[in-house]
């Protein structure tokens, strides 16, 4: 064969290998990303003792949201001890019946979309983000992180490397509602910033992995996520479908702000189902207003 006709094959069969891989890749990473808790049906029933194709997914839901050791091989589909122990403590945090067993209404509570931050995170986790102790029902980061005395007034401001999902005119009036149901009932104020540089928290709606540890999973899922004092980060998901007047299908966009902002303020998941600070909330579902519990908890960590 001739040299050139030679090259060209090999760029022909390098490209076509290539080609295939990506391509290989990206169903690969459809199919990850399009995981739903439906396939957590085909599971119902399962328990400790049995091996089922599925199970990874399960301890890696698990482990997403602190019920499962951070430092364990997840790649088995056997059902064992700490399967078996995680779900028992994710059926007792929802106040579901707790028998280690997936039954039908620990699918149904884990297919209801849900703030992207964790509920319980191990002693042997580092995240400064994610490390928490209890006390009663509403829950503060590890050391109890919040926003110091001079920095009481706070600026916010809108991401401009996110996606476009809300008019601004709608965002604008949605958060600062959000955030005036935290100041009426603390020393906090909040104003938008004159200069979006200089602002204390940034909100941004992005899709995917936007390079903080905590990708977006798609519509239903995950809804958003906040970090602690005094990193003043507010990211949604781009992907799901928003409203500030929400329909049965649709996230109610002020009820998640007011989630969010309270992680902002040094607050964690709650597991009082009333309370703001729960961790998911039903498509049509509006939760705008602080319960006791969100108040109790702000009040513990700023005062009255």
């Amino acid at each position: 064969m001739a040299p050139k006709l030679s090259c060209l094959l090999l760029a022909f069969l390098t490209f076509f290998s290539i080609q295939s891989f990506t391509g290989l890749a990206r169903i690969l990473k459809s199919e990850h990303q399009q995981y739903s808790f439906s396939s957590l049906q085909k599971l119902e029933g399962v328990r400790k003792g049995q091996t089922v194709e599925g199970l990874v997914e399960l301890k890696q839901y698990l482990k997403r949201f602190g019920y499962y050791p951070s430092d364990v091989n997840l790649m088995t589909s056997e059902f064992d001890d700490l399967l078996e122990s995680a779900l028992k403590t994710y059926q007792n945090y929802f106040h579901l019946n707790v028998t280690g067993i997936l039954d039908d209404s620990t699918i149904k509570q884990m297919m209801i979309p849900r703030c992207g931050m964790p509920d319980i995170t191990p002693n042997n986790t580092k995240s400064k983000h994610t490390k928490f102790h209890m006390v009663m029902h509403y829950n503060f980061f590890n050391g109890m992180p919040k926003w110091p005395p001079s920095k009481y007034h706070l600026t916010y401001t809108f991401g401009s490397d996110g996606v476009q999902v809300v008019d601004m005119d709608t965002l604008k009036s949605v958060c600062s509602d959000a955030f005036k149901k935290w100041s009426d009932v603390s020393q906090l104020t909040f104003q938008e910033a004159s200069d979006g540089a200089s602002a204390n928290i940034v909100i941004t709606f992005y899709r995917g992995d936007h390079g903080d540890g905590y990708p977006f999973d798609g519509p239903g899922r995950t809804l958003a996520h906040a970090f602690s004092p005094e990193d003043g980060h507010l990211h949604f998901d781009a992907e799901e479908k928003w409203s500030a007047n929400p329909a049965m299908d649709q996230i109610d966009l002020e009820s998640v702000a007011v989630h969010e902002i309270g992680h902002l303020l040094g607050l964690a998941h709650s597991n009082d189902s009333s309370a703001v600070m729960y961790p998911t909330i039903p498509p049509g579902t509006e939760k705008r207003d602080l319960a006791k519990d969100d108040i109790d908890g702000i009040h513990a960590l700023y005062g009255n």
